[in-house]
Order: C-alpha cells, then sequence, then structure tokens
C-alpha cells in the first residue's frame, strides 16, 4: 500500500522562494515515509502580474525550481508529481507543464494543461489563460510509477469529462489534479468535481492545490484532497494552511470498485 505526501502552498512570485518550498517537501515527504510527492499548480511561481512574471519563466531546460526539484528527488530517493511550471514554449507563448519526475532525478513525463481558464466570474475577477499560454494537446498515462498508472491533468481540466473518460480507458490508477482554484468556484464545485471525477474514472484522484492569500494579491481554496475511486474522501487538508499531508492508498481498491461498478467497460460510443 503506496504512502504519498500532498504539498498545499502557498506560492509567491519568487522562484527561488518556491523552489526553497518544494525541496524542503521533498526531504519531510520522504522522512515521513512516502513514496512520491505531489504538488500544485504553478508550484514554481504564482504571478498575475504578467509584466513582471515574465523576466522569471524561462525554457524547460533552464528552470532552476525544475532543476532544484530534480536535485531534491535524487537527493531523497523520492518520486515527484511536479503539479506545474510556468514555462517559456517559445514563439511567445508559455506552457503550464506538470512533470513526473523518478526517484533518480530524472524527467519520465511531461504535460501541458489542455483547457485554457478564460472567464470573468460574479466576483469581478477575470481570467484569460488563453492570452499567454499554449493550450496542450496529448493525453498522458505514465506507467510504473509508485502509485501505478498515473494520469496528468491541470486544474481547469477538472470540467472536461471527456479527459478523464479517456484517462480511466488508459488504466490509469491515479489521477493528478494539481490546481490554483479561486475561492468562488472552489466554494462551489471543487469538492463535487473531484468525487465525480474519481468515480467516473475509478481511480484515485490527488489533488494537490494552491491555498490562502498570495504575493500578487489573489486568494485560492486549498482543500487538497485524495479522492478513492467509490468517491470517498480520504484526505481534505482545509482550506487555510500550507502544510504537508501524507495518506496510504490501497490500490487493491480500484479493482474492487471496478468489478461493482463497470462503467468503463460498459461504455458505449453515443451517435451523434
Amino acid at each position: 500500500m503506496p504512502r504519498i505526501a500532498i504539498l498545499q502552498m502557498t506560492a509567491g512570485i519568487d522562484p527561488a522562494d518556491n523552489a526553497q518550498v518544494l525541496a524542503e517537501a521533498v526531504a519531510q515527504a520522504a522522512q515521513g515515509g512516502a513514496t512520491m510527492l505531489f504538488t500544485p499548480e504553478m508550484s514554481g511561481m504564482l504571478d498575475r502580474d504578467r509584466k513582471r512574471a515574465a523576466s522569471s519563466i524561462m525554457r524547460e531546460e533552464d528552470s532552476p525550481v525544475l532543476a532544484k526539484v530534480r536535485d531534491a528527488a535524487h537527493a531523497h530517493a523520492l518520486w515527484v508529481s511536479l503539479g506545474s511550471l510556468a514555462l517559456d514554449a517559445g514563439a511567445g507563448r508559455w506552457a503550464n507543464r506538470a512533470f513526473v519526475i523518478d526517484a533518480a532525478g530524472a524527467i519520465v513525463a511531461r504535460y501541458d494543461k489542455i483547457h485554457m481558464f478564460d472567464v470573468d466570474l460574479d466576483s469581478g475577477e477575470s481570467w484569460r489563460e488563453s492570452n499567454a499560454y499554449q493550450p496542450g494537446s496529448e493525453l498522458v498515462a505514465v506507467p510504473q510509477t509508485p502509485v501505478g498508472t498515473l494520469g496528468l491533468t491541470i486544474c481547469y481540466d477538472i470540467r472536461f469529462p471527456a479527459l478523464f473518460d479517456a484517462l480511466g480507458r488508459e488504466g490509469c490508477d491515479v489521477i493528478a489534479i494539481p490546481a490554483a482554484f479561486t475561492v468562488p468556484t472552489g466554494a462551489a464545485h471543487w469538492h463535487v468535481l473531484q468525487r465525480a471525477r474519481a468515480i467516473e474514472a475509478s481511480a484515485f484522484v490527488v489533488a494537490a492545490a494552491q491555498v490562502g492569500e498570495h504575493a500578487d494579491g489573489r486568494r485560492t481554496y486549498g482543500h487538497s484532497l485524495v479522492v478513492d475511486p467509490w468517491g470517498e474522501v480520504l484526505l481534505d487538508m482545509g482550506g487555510e494552511e500550507p502544510g504537508l499531508a501524507f495518506c496510504d492508498i490501497d490500490l487493491a481498491r480500484i479493482t474492487e470498485v471496478r468489478a461493482q461498478v463497470p462503467s468503463l467497460a460498459n461504455r458505449r460510443e453515443i451517435a451523434k
């Protein structure tokens, strides 16, 4: 039964500070007996001021945050599901990119967020991810991790069930949903969407989240979750403080649930 660690962050605008938090979390996760650490979306920097942020957004090979996490993973022999980093994708566009890093510090998978958060909220908040970020297009399922086959998604992807259906049909045992959810949308939809996606994919969901008041002026919802394939919430880290938590996940539960509710096996194409 693998033990995982989940980092709930209040990431700021200084990548060096955030990188130090990530490295310390790797060490603490390893000391706590975890085989894999999950971190939130935008673990390296959370800054809504894109002009200010631009000077800190680099190509993958030049990212000091990614290098520090890889070094820490190697030093502590710990796998890391790095929720995402903002990276220079070339041609004047950025990528919101997740990584899976193995216990030797090697990158074994990458995933670029597919669905862009473009919305005007009743609270007055306005978000236009597509103005800066290039959306991804590829489904990513990573076999042979410490938690079995790991599916990768990021935040707003949670609202698109077809992606999770596809990951379920890829045989994913766990799906990562790192996030920086706004408070209004989080309060309304976070828990129900996480539970629904776990049930639909008959898989564990691990959702490491940003939380609290950030240096750029935004506020995020928190409530990092682990949900089992039956939709039961195994861990909820609350909406107030950053921190590290642990959860033991019983992968045998996946087989039990898929036998009781074989929705993936019973799925049929719908005629248009």
